[in-house]
């Protein structure tokens, strides 16, 4: 299906019934689904994580659902909870919150608010294609600059080009580091892995224009796919190093829930000839299956080949020199503009 990475919408793990077509019925169907939005109204907008292999503690994501398509996602799951499939509908149902803003300014005035980094983008991409119209990221990008609160972000859209003047003057106080997701600099494998995401080309010049307007930013090679994108690891570091990446970070491949049949029947339609070798791969990491998801293992895996990549990139972030500086933002200055103008205050 054009400009989709799934074309069909296989049942969730909570649904009770099922329906097949009968195979022995004909019909058409339309090469393009368009894209539905729905307004939710958000009643709390900050998640927290205690979770040992994710850097950072509080997140905060705008969307439920990605119109880039990426087939890989480990956030497809999570359509399930909305009685959607994690396949087709998880790239054409986008729920976007519209309170964020209220949510949000409403967080930084509590008295007992604690400054932590808020993290986007972790779930679903804040740049995904929507977000031109809707604006949300920008908002969020806005307060975070009026409160001079940290943040941190990660994205494969260019989009974020077009917030450089927010994330200039965020960058100038210390308050925010960018990560930009490469998973591939095949033009012909990205297409088919992340349909509506940008091209590797792009990322790599959102990269130099982060850079050079001296905003933070770092590369993640994510997913590394065993057999189909493993062998471009040193390649994409010393790419983005040269595009101006001061930092780099790697996730390998995950498969909770419904992705692994998504992904095995992407793999077999579009690599049918690597397709065992992919899914041996992957189970040498996770003791025999395609996905574990125990802390500390179901970033990278473990075993021999988990082992290798891990030593392959430590060897390429010296030999490029990145990481060699950890950026720690400013949490110091953190303020509330509307306690500013409090009667009391303008007494004085």
């Amino acid at each position: 299906m054009r400009g989709r990475g799934h074309s069909q919408n296989p049942p969730h793990r909570f649904a009770k019934t099922v329906t097949e077509l009968d195979t022995g019925v004909s019909r058409h169907e339309s090469t393009i689904v368009l894209t539905e939005l729905s307004n939710v109204q958000a009643k709390s907008i900050l998640s927290t994580n205690t979770s040992p292999d994710i850097p950072f503690e509080r997140s905060l994501n705008a969307y439920r659902g990605c119109e880039h398509g990426c087939v890989y996602c480990f956030a497809r799951p999570t359509h399930a909870y909305l009685d959607l499939s994690p396949g087709l509908d998880f790239e054409t149902q986008i729920f976007f919150k519209s309170n964020v803003a209220d949510l949000l300014r409403q967080e930084f005035s509590n008295s007992r608010y604690e400054v932590k980094t808020i993290s986007l983008g972790n779930i679903t991409d804040v740049y995904q294609p929507v977000e031109k119209r809707l604006g949300i990221t920008r908002q969020i990008l806005e307060i975070m600059l009026e409160y001079q609160h940290p943040v941190s972000l990660v994205t494969k859209s260019s989009l974020i080009e077009r917030d450089i003047d927010l994330y200039t003057q965020l960058a100038r106080q210390n308050l925010v580091h960018v990560a930009i997701t490469i998973t591939t600099l095949n033009n012909k494998l990205a297409r088919n892995l992340e349909p509506r995401a940008a091209t590797p080309s792009r990322r790599l010049k959102s990269i130099q224009t982060l850079s050079q307007a001296r905003v933070p930013v770092s590369v993640l090679v994510a997913p590394i796919i065993p057999v189909l994108t493993d062998y471009e690891l040193e390649n994409i570091l010393e790419q983005s190093k040269e595009y101006g990446a001061q930092g780099a970070n790697f996730v390998m491949l995950r498969l909770p829930h419904e992705v692994q049949g998504l992904f095995t029947d992407w793999l077999q339609r579009h690599y049918p000839l690597k397709a065992g070798h992919v899914l041996s791969r992957l189970k040498e990491m996770h003791g025999g299956e395609l996905y574990r998801s125990k802390f500390g293992k179901r970033m990278r895996g473990s075993g021999m080949y988990a082992s290798i990549i891990e030593q392959r990139f430590r060897l390429a972030c010296k030999k490029f020199g990145i990481n060699r500086h950890f950026h720690e933002l400013d949490h110091s200055r953190f303020t509330r503009p509307e306690n500013l103008r409090s009667p009391q205050l303008e007494m004085f």
